[in-house]
Order: C-alpha cells, then sequence, then structure tokens
C-alpha cells in the first residue's frame, strides 16, 4: 500500500494537486474489533461516533481490505448503509460473491469457479484420483468441500479422506487444540493418501504444523506425513505469520498452490531496501515488524536492542519475501484502482461535468462507485485491471511449485496458469521439483480392489462403466458418419439419383424442341430438375459430425427446396387443368393461361415456406447438442431442432402442398393421354405422402444416427419418388418410343 501511494503522490500525470493518505488498522481477526474500527473510520477522529466527522484536509474517500472473508464482510454490511466504497484483497467465501447484496464491495480476485475447475484439471492432468480433502473447520470450509467433492466424483477422483482442522487461535493451549483435533484430522497425518487438497489460511497451516510437532512428542510421528503432496488454494498468504519462522519448512518442499496472477513491479525491492523505521517515527506496524522479525527491541535494555542497521533481504522467506507476492500485488492494484477512479472524476468531461460542479469539487465517496464499475486500466506491470459485472476481478490463477533449501529459504516458481476466459489448465510439468519421496503411482481408484465396493461413484457423464463396474470407459461419438457402411450407403445413393437426375436433365435439353418436352411447361420441367437435383444434394447436410452451421442449414435448406418442387408440380398441374378448361366455348379462363400464372404459383407457395422458415430461425434456431443419456455407452452428437412446433410446421406445409398436388393431379387424369401427366403426378404425390407419413413415427422410434439415418432416407426415396414418377415415363418414350413424340398425337383423345 505505501509503495502504491508513493508511487501515484510522486506521479505528476495521476491526480495532480491532489495528495493520497492512508490509516492502517488491525482488526485483529476479531468481529468485535472490525466493526469497532470500521465506526472510528465513519466519525470524527478519536471520537466513536457514526454520522458525524469534523475533519477538513482528512476525507475518507474509500476503504481496503480485510485481510480474511469474514473480516471484509463485516466491514461491507456496516460500510454498504453509507455507500463507502470498499475493495477486498482477501479471497472471498460465496457467500460474498451476491453482488445485489453488497453492491458497493469491489473484489481484486476473480471467481472461486476458475480455481476449482484449475483443481479438478490439475489432479486429472497427474493422474491423481485417489486423494484427501482438509479444509478449515467453519462456514467457509464447509462450502469448499460442499462445493469441490461434487465436482470430483464428477470425474473420478475421490476424495479418500476429508478433515476439518480449526484456527489455532482458538486454542491458546496446544494440548487443548491436539484433543478438540477432528479423528479425520489425526488420521491424516499417517494416512496413505499422498495428495491432500488443502483449503486453509495461515492460522490453520500453523495449527497443521503444530500437529505433526505434537505429535513428534508423543513419539506417534510417522515419516509418511512428510511424504506427501499438497495442493494448497489462493485463501492463504504463507508470509503473514511470523509464528512460521520456528517451523520446518521442509514441510511443503514440493507443494503446488493456486496464487491470483501477480506480477513483478519495477522499483518495488528498491522501495524495501530503502525502509528505515528508525527514521519514520511515526509508523509504528514497520517498528513492531522489526522488533519481530529481527528479535530486537526498541526501548527495552533487558532485550537485544535494534541497531537500524539491519536488512530486510537478509531475512529468510518464511519470514519475509522481498518479491512482489498475489497478496500484496493485489494491495497495489487496489490502490491504484481508487487513484485512477479519482483521477476519472476530477479529468473534465461530460460524465463528470454533469455529476460534479468544477468549481466545488468536494466529492462524497458514493460518488466513486461509477466509475470503479468501468475502471480499466493497465498497471506498471502490464497487467490490464478490470472488474466484471459481478464486482470481481477479471483475471487468472498462477500455479506455484515450492521449492525449499535446507537452510529454510523458499522460492515460489510459476509452473502452470489457468485461463480465466476458457477455464483451462496450462502446466509444464518439467518444471515442477517433486519431493524427492513422494510416489507419483498414486492408485487409480478408491480403493486397491475396487470390486464389491461397499460404495460406488458415479462415472463422468462422458463414460460409461465397464462390464465389471470398476473402471470408467470413454464414451464414443455417435453420429451418421462418411466412413461407416450405412453413412457409404445413403452417400452413394444420394450420388448415384444426382447422376440419374443430371442424364434425365440432359436428355430433356438435347430434345427441348419436341412436342412432349414443350408440351408441359418447358421451363417449370427444368425448374423441378435442378430442385430434384438439390433435394439429393441435401442430404450430404445430414451425413457427417454436426456443427452449429448444418444445423442451421439442414431442416431449413430441405423443406426450402422441397417446396419447391411440390410448387413446380402444382403449378404444372394447375397450368394443364386450366388449359383444357379454357378450351370450351365462352370461357374466360384464357386470360389466365401462360407462365405468369405459373410462376406465381411457385414464387408464392416456395416464399411462405422460405417465411416459415425464417420465423423458425428467428425466434428457436436449431442447435448443436451432446445427450449424454439417449445411448448407453455412445455421446448423441445431434441437431436439436429448437421448436418442435416449427419443425411440424414445416412437414405440414410440405403435405399440405402435396395433398392439394395430388387433389388437383387426380380430378384431371380423364385429360387427353399423351398431354396428360395427371397420372403420373398422382403416382408420384402417393408416394411422397406415403413415405412422410411413414417417416414421423419412425423418426420418433429410432435414436443417435438412426434417427438422421431415417430423415436421409426419407428426403431420397421421397425424391427419386418424383423423378421416377414423373420423368421416366417420358425418358421412355423420347429414347425408345419416338414415334410417339409427334405433334399429330397431341391432339389424339383418349
Amino acid at each position: 500500500m505505501a509503495f502504491a501511494v508513493k508511487e501515484i503522490n510522486e506521479n505528476s500525470q495521476t491526480l495532480p494537486n491532489l495528495t493520497l493518505g492512508f490509516h492502517i488498522y488491525d482488526s485483529y481477526s476479531s468481529a468485535r474489533m472490525t466493526y469497532y474500527n470500521t465506526l472510528k473510520l465513519l466519525s470524527t477522529w478519536k471520537r466513536t461516533i457514526p454520522n458525524y466527522s469534523c475533519h477538513k484536509t482528512k476525507k475518507l474517500i474509500a476503504l481496503v481490505g480485510g485481510l480474511d472473508s469474514s473480516t471484509s464482510f463485516y466491514m461491507a454490511t456496516l460500510t454498504g448503509l453509507y455507500k463507502f466504497p470498499q475493495i477486498a484483497y482477501s479471497v472471498f467465501a460465496p457467500m460474498m460473491n451476491a453482488s445485489k447484496f453488497l453492491p458497493f464491495l469491489y473484489r481484486m480476485m476473480p471467481s472461486d469457479i476458475v480455481q476449482y475447475s484449475g483443481i479438478v484439471q490439475l489432479l486429472l492432468h497427474f493422474q491423481w484420483t485417489w486423494v484427501g480433502i482438509i479444509a478449515t473447520d467453519d462456514d467457509d470450509g464447509e462450502n469448499f468441500v460442499q462445493t469441490l467433492t461434487p465436482l470430483l466424483s464428477q470425474h473420478g477422483i475421490c476424495p479418500a479422506i476429508i478433515a476439518n482442522i480449526p484456527t489455532l487461535s482458538h486454542y491458546l493451549n496446544y494440548y487443548d487444540l491436539l484433543m478438540h483435533t477432528s479423528p479425520e484430522s489425526m488420521l491424516l497425518i499417517s494416512s496413505e493418501v499422498n495428495v491432500f487438497v488443502l483449503h486453509a489460511n495461515h492460522r490453520t497451516i500453523t495449527c497443521i504444523k503444530w500437529l505433526m510437532y505434537m505429535y513428534e512428542l508423543l513419539e506417534e510421528y510417522d515419516t509418511k506425513s512428510v511424504n506427501k503432496i499438497w495442493i494448497m488454494t489462493a485463501h492463504w498468504d504463507f508470509s503473514t505469520d511470523l509464528l512460521q519462522k520456528s517451523f520446518d519448512m521442509m514441510f511443503f518442499h514440493g507443494a503446488l498452490s493456486f496464487a491470483i496472477h501477480s506480477n513483478e513491479l519495477l522499483g518495488f525491492t528498491h522501495f524495501l531496501q530503502e525502509l528505515d523505521p528508525h527514521s519514520d517515527n511515526n509508523d509504528r506496524f514497520i517498528q513492531i515488524f522489526w522488533q519481530q522479525a529481527f528479535g530486537c527491541s526498541i526501548s527495552s535494555h533487558n532485550e537485544k536492542e535494534c541497531t537500524w542497521q539491519e536488512k530486510l533481504s537478509n531475512l529468510p522467506g518464511v519470514v519475509f519475501e522481498m518479491s512482489m507476492t498475489s497478496q500484496s500485488y493485489r494491495i497495489y492494484n487496489a490502490i491504484y484502482v481508487l487513484a485512477y477512479a479519482l483521477h476519472d472524476i476530477y479529468k473534465p468531461s461530460p460524465q463528470t461535468r454533469a455529476i460534479f460542479n468544477r468549481h466545488h469539487l468536494d466529492q462524497k465517496p458514493w460518488q466513486i462507485n461509477p466509475f470503479l464499475r468501468s475502471i480499466t486500466f493497465n498497471n506498471s506491470a502490464g497487467d490490464i485491471v478490470s472488474f466484471n459485472e459481478n464486482g470481481e476481478l477479471t483475471a487468472g490463477y498462477d500455479i506455484l511449485n515450492w521449492v525449499v533449501f535446507p537452510n529454510q529459504t523458499f522460492v515460489r516458481v510459476r509452473v502452470g496458469k489457468m485461463d480465466p476466459q476458457d477455464k483451462e489448465l496450462i502446466i509444464k510439468t518439467d518444471n515442477i521439483t517433486w519431493r524427492n519421496s513422494f510416489n507419483q503411482l498414486i492408485p487409480s481408484h478408491c480403493f486397491q480392489d475396487p470390486s464389491d465396493a461397499d460404495d460406488c461413484f458415479q462415472c463422468p457423464e462422458d463414460h460409461y462403466s465397464n462390464k465389471n463396474k470398476d473402471q470408467c470407459l470413454p464414451k464414443r461419438m455417435n453420429f451418421l458418419s462418411f466412413t461407416e457402411p450405412l453413412g457409404i450407403t445413403l452417400l452413394s445413393l444420394a450420388v448415384m439419383l444426382s447422376v440419374i437426375t443430371v442424364w434425365v436433365f440432359w436428355i430433356f435439353t438435347m430434345h427441348q424442341n419436341t412436342p412432349i418436352v414443350k408440351a408441359n411447361n418447358r421451363d417449370l420441367t427444368y425448374y423441378l430438375l435442378i430442385s430434384l437435383l438439390l433435394c439429393f444434394h441435401s442430404t450430404f447436410l445430414f451425413i457427417g459430425k454436426p456443427h452449429t452451421l448444418t444445423c442451421y442449414l439442414r431442416q431449413t435448406t430441405f423443406s426450402i427446396i422441397f417446396s419447391v418442387a411440390i410448387s413446380c408440380i402444382l403449378a404444372k398441374t394447375v397450368t394443364v387443368v386450366l388449359a383444357f378448361m379454357a378450351t370450351k366455348p365462352g370461357s374466360k379462363l384464357k386470360k389466365w393461361i401462360g407462365k405468369k400464372l405459373a410462376n406465381f404459383i411457385l414464387l408464392g407457395c416456395s416464399l411462405i415456406q422460405v417465411g416459415i422458415c425464417v420465423v423458425w430461425l428467428w425466434t428457436f434456431p436449431p442447435f448443436l447438442n451432446f445427450d449424454f443419456h439417449a445411448l448407453a455407452e455412445e455421446i448423441v452428437v445431434e441437431c436439436k431442432e429448437g421448436s418442435d412446433v416449427m419443425f411440424y410446421c414445416v412437414l405440414g406445409y410440405l403435405s399440405f402442398l402435396a395433398i392439394v398436388s395430388f387433389t388437383v393431379a387426380y380430378f384431371a387424369k380423364k385429360l387427353p393421354d399423351i398431354f396428360n401427366e395427371a397420372k403420373f403426378i398422382t403416382f408420384s404425390m402417393l408416394v411422397f405422402c406415403s413415405v412422410w407419413f411413414s417417416f414421423i413415427p419412425s423418426y420418433l422410434s429410432t435414436k443417435g444416427k438412426y434417427m438422421v439415418a431415417v430423415e436421409v432416407f426419407s428426403i431420397l426415396a421421397s425424391s427419386a419418388g418424383l423423378l421416377g414418377c414423373i420423368f421416366f415415363p417420358k425418358c421412355y418414350i423420347i429414347l425408345f418410343q419416338p414415334v410417339l413424340n409427334s405433334k399429330d398425337l397431341l391432339i389424339r383423345k383418349k
């Protein structure tokens, strides 16, 4: 904090003509002291009278703290009444993540969900599926266990032992501490579990080490306890407890810990080296720290007197770290968040003019909140600092490896990170230093013999249990593939029918001036052939692994093309019927004869289907879905319709067009023989309706790729029915009975 304030005050570009200051209050990790000191902040100097503040020069603008989540929560419930902005640098319990309850609390840490995902991915990366969990004996620890345990079970990781550890401050008598510790925590020392997930604060860590110490005194110390790997969460900062200098740090050698992302700051080490408590008599915190860290005294003559020549760099890392820790980095960024928010307030802009009078800049703490919510900047280390909509820092986690040396110094080496966007763990295994005695060959199950176990865990959604029920196997992807026999068969059939359609089209173009081609609206015939060709090609969208784009195009493409094909048939039939009705004496239908009517029917009927599909895509579009439960050993990769109502509306409209075409063609069956397509259209519509009426029960009774195969077969069968019933008789006449393809026969009556 002091380093950040010093940088800001010395920077003429940030808050010019303004000076930042700060007061530090000790909460003693006590709710009572937290409330008391918070009331002092809201009162006149040295008088605990809330709502009254007579300071003219010392204006409280925001609060930073506290050390743990409970302290921050106590502060926020009180300062929130006054809309005071509070920036917390401790990792929070989930109860504090509700921004609507604490709208003026900003958290210098990302969501815990990212950390939970990182723990699971880390265990899976090293195939550690037999682990222990140690958590604090409070609400925070209970929530940690309740949240993490289901995630572990879902991924096949067994929490073999779960222990609750009390905080040291609750037990001043260490014998009482040993007696009150739960049996599970006593078993963890001698447990065969080699990997422990540790959710703790600095006092809980001290408690664990005291337990180790007392086990040694009671001659129950087992070397198994020092052969474990600890995976520690970001909920504690090891360097905050000076009692730790009396313990053997080798206990944590080889450990892995999650830490909120931090970076080294230019000038920070030099700032620490220049600290001199002797010249700054007003800073009691540094003086107290100096005495405890170096074991000297300022005033007493009975103890070693401080020479003020002591160097912080000479202290072991267990007492004080010269590098920037994760917690220090968060405090540094918290001060700069406030500074940039104040800078935005004083910066002339339309937004600030609407809130403040530039001639009277007597801002209130609550006026900073809008600027804090939208703050975004790059700090001196180049990292982006901003908050999300929940008031949480948009940052990831670093994975640190603890390397402890025989002289009790240690370093934390960054060996990986957790990406907050994709929630993906990236770790460099080769850079990790393991404990020499650590056995990485962890059992892969909760029991060495998983058969006949009393308790079973459920396999993850993407796995299934084998026949012996003692192993989880990955599920296969289920979709209609281009490489499987069924997919190859349908694909070959579509290609063959496409070739036949092209061949028919070629025959008609080569004989386009013959009577049989010209007699039935040559243009509509070409439109029909092209639409049938596209119908065969539309089946390619159904074969292969589905994607979002193919899901959008599958049903809509096939339905629009089919509506064009049936509209062509309807237009041909109506044109023929009207042509013969117009030949009757006195008929007024002659003006309707021609291409305009046919084109109107074609466009009108097709555009209605296009409109239905547009509404479908706009309201409830199809989407890609992974069904883990339809089949026991496979994951069904499918395209969901999005709306069953819209899907059946599309099929219903196609059925309506087919029924109308069938009806019109049926009544036109008595027209002259050679001229007449009606009987062929009648048969084609009969085939079409039969296929699609049988499609619905078949479609609903199948699952996975066979459901897709049913639809592909229905498309091919109905299209082939139209092609065969309408065009094959004409091709037969053109190729094998050319004598019938003459103008004289067009006027022959049946």
